[in-house]
């Protein structure tokens, strides 16, 4: 329903713009872009503006306009959109909306209210260029140029100076649409991704995002994209606060809401930039090639520095770099000869700069070695004070072998180590052939692990969307004990420590029977005793009934009751199951080395839920913890299966609890070479009232 209710705004072929000076040049900006459609500029106290005829108000224009760009004070904004029915929709310019306190959200309902149901972008925000369609409801200049023929990609963003600076970007990137969102008071990012991958035009959406809004309206729109094969990436910002600090578990200082939006980002399969350059050159990458397969990389360059400086920023972004393939190794060889050393990443010297022959072999076998990327890096000199005439033939010979028939999948990438050294014309002479131009060495390396991020995501079965956070039950969370957390979860299929609970005269009764043979484990058991070997209420390895005896009269200034248990030794790893609430993206899983080491190495991986089998593998594959758990240095590795399961199992009890869970940590959870056993768990949870 969104691309069919906001196509006539998104691809209009008529316009009203109504307001004074930002109005003005708009209609300015429309008619420098070339759009073909009547213009209607709207303001009763002027006869004209930028050269064309003025109406007087809505109820004058000769037809009702697909699109209307309002820039009027907020109090005849909400009067203006009590006119648009019968029009496409509106882009709401004026500022002092629901950004400005309890007076502007006041403001902000009743221009929804004004509105009626037809679409509104903003208020609070800077416009919409369509580039496809020659559109720029837009009151200020920007860099972008019409494309008449092929695709492009769409920017949406929340911050309208933000998408000002970036349609200045000379990185030959092709933009089709930038629209600023502002308040989203009404169209929300959500919307403008379904909208937009009904247009065949985009090839890739970036996203700036302040907030998400509704998290699962968000997830079924990432994922429609994802099956319609549109990749985005988003660049958000700002980390929005927990809605409590609790101090009973671990998982609550382990997960920050950042981690969160990871975790959203990695399940829905958005690829993630942390600065605008990163941004706008994974955008680049996905419109020419789409998201990658893997993470190897080849990379050529004359210079001994830039193929070291690769290998560490490589490295540092997550991508491989494998030695080459024989024939490729044998090839490099035969051109390159044997005063250069063949590696990857390659410096293959400048014996062969300005041999057009020379250089074009030596690409053509780069490229032949049927990596996910081939990289070669050049750093053209500055026009105005050099000649790039020995620089062009190297340009002309990585052409030369592009053009020729390379293995399927290999993403072609000229990369420049400074943004400033790839000139704009070089940059989209190449991106027509299918060649990423890609500026800044470091950037280009970020863009190649987040396409493949990406294609890893889509490799994997598509998960469901999320749901809407279901209503919390009231009233005060109550913490379970150790016994009464591991039954609940034994009874949902987590194994667990054998055991029994007893009073202090029953362990000092001789006559009592243990439920299982030395050596054993002694606890306290206390709803306040979370943290129970911080407190001294543990005591491991107990070999007699003395040693049992003296620890549970040690511990009984904690508590009067103590759960003897099997002492389960032979562990392949500890590790730390939690999961936790955020107010906004609801129940989490926190996977983690688990243990005395969990705030120590704070090595954690989190997880929205729910979640499948598959994605517990993977971010269990993430953890630092992974090499261990599969066997390290010739020690043995755990029982993977029979982990996972446990783990799914934890977590498929936190979902049925979704109304009333607050936290809870399993810590730890021992991964063994057969079976994973729980030996500590503590549950925080609402309870229905009787």
């Amino acid at each position: 329903m969104s691309a069919d209710r906001l196509s006539r705004l998104l691809r209009p072929r008529s316009l009203a713009l109504v307001g004074g000076k930002a109005a003005e040049e708009a209609v300015r900006q429309c008619r420098a872009l070339g759009f073909a459609g009547p213009i209607w500029p709207v303001n009763p106290k002027r006869a004209e503006m930028a050269g064309l005829p003025c109406f007087p108000d809505m109820a004058s224009l000769p037809a009702s306009p697909d699109a209307v760009f309002i820039a009027a004070p907020a109090p005849a904004t909400i009067a203006l959109a009590g006119e648009l029915q019968g029009s496409g929709g509106a882009i709401c310019y004026a500022a002092d909306f629901a950004e400005s306190g309890e007076e502007g959200q006041a403001r902000q309902a009743a221009l929804l209210e004004a509105a009626h149901g037809v679409p509104l972008i903003g208020p609070n925000c800077y416009g919409m260029l369509n580039l496809f369609d020659r559109v720029a409801l837009w009151p200020d200049q920007h860099g972008c140029l019409p494309i008449d023929q092929g695709r492009g990609v769409a920017i949406v963003s929340q911050s309208g100076n933000l998408a000002l600076n970036l349609t200045m970007q000379a990185r030959g990137l092709p933009i089709g649409y930038v629209i600023s969102v502002g308040n989203c008071a009404d169209v929300a990012p959500a919307d403008l991704i379904e909208a937009l991958i009904a247009d065949e035009r985009v090839s890739a959406i970036g996203l700036h995002l302040e907030g998400l809004g509704s998290i699962a309206r968000f997830s079924e729109a990432c994922l429609a994209a994802r099956a319609a094969g549109v990749p985005i990436v988003a660049l958000k910002t700002g980390a929005s606060a927990k809605g409590a600090a609790l101090t009973m578990s671990h998982t609550s200082s382990l997960a920050g809401a950042d981690a969160l939006v990871d975790a959203l980002f990695a399940r829905l399969g958005v690829a993630r930039a942390h600065d605008p350059a990163t941004f706008l050159e994974t955008l680049k990458l996905l419109h020419v090639a789409g998201p990658l397969r893997a993470r190897r990389i080849t990379s050529a360059s004359c210079s001994g520095g830039e193929a070291s400086l690769t290998a560490d920023l490589a490295e540092a972004a997550g991508l491989e770099t494998p030695d080459f393939p024989p024939a490729t190794q044998a090839a490099l060889e035969d051109v390159l000869g044997p005063r250069v050393h063949v590696a990857n990443p390659l410096d293959y010297h400048t014996y062969i700069w300005g041999d057009l022959a020379a250089q074009t072999a030596c690409f053509g076998a780069m490229l032949d070695a049927g990596f996910e990327a081939s990289l070669l890096i050049l750093d053209f000199p500055r026009a105005d004070r050099c000649s790039a005439a020995d620089w062009d033939v190297t340009l002309a010979a990585f052409r030369a072998a592009c053009a020729k028939p390379t293995p399927a999948g290999t993403v072609r990438m000229m990369v420049s180590s400074l943004a400033e050294t790839m000139p704009e014309p070089v940059a989209a002479a190449l991106l027509a052939e299918g060649i990423v131009p890609a500026a800044g060495l470091a950037e280009a390396l970020r863009a190649i692990a987040a396409a493949a991020s990406i294609g890893e995501a889509w490799a994997r079965p598509a998960p469901d969307a999320l749901a809407e956070m279901p209503l919390v039950l009231p009233g005060e969370p109550a913490v379970w004990d150790e016994v009464r957390s591991k039954a609940a979860l034994a009874a949902a299929g987590v194994p667990i420590a054998r055991g029994a609970v007893f009073t202090l005269a029953e362990l000092e009764d001789p006559a009592t029977a243990l439920p299982v043979p030395f050596p054993l484990v002694l606890k306290a058991v206390g709803a306040n005793l979370a943290h129970k070997t911080e407190l001294g209420g543990v005591a491991l390895n107990l070999g007699s009934r003395e040693a049992l005896l003296a620890a549970a009269q040690g511990m009984s200034r904690l508590s009067g009751t103590f759960l003897v248990e099997e002492m389960v030794g032979g562990a392949v790893a500890e590790l730390i199951v939690g999961v936790g609430r955020d107010p906004q993206f609801g129940l989490f899983l926190t996977l983690g080395a688990g243990g005395i080491f969990v705030e120590l190495l704070r090595q954690t991986e989190q997880l929205l839920l729910p979640v499948g089998k598959s994605d517990i593998a993977a971010a269990l594959a993430r953890l630092p913890l992974f090499k261990v758990l599969g066997g390290y240095r010739g020690k043995p590795g755990c029982d993977m299966p029979a982990l996972i399961d446990a783990i799914a199992a934890i977590a498929t009890w936190a979902t049925t609890q979704a109304d009333r869970l607050e936290e809870m940590d399993v810590n730890p959870l021992l991964a063994l070479p057969s079976g994973a056993v729980a030996v500590d768990a503590v549950i925080r949870i609402r309870e229905a009232e009787a």
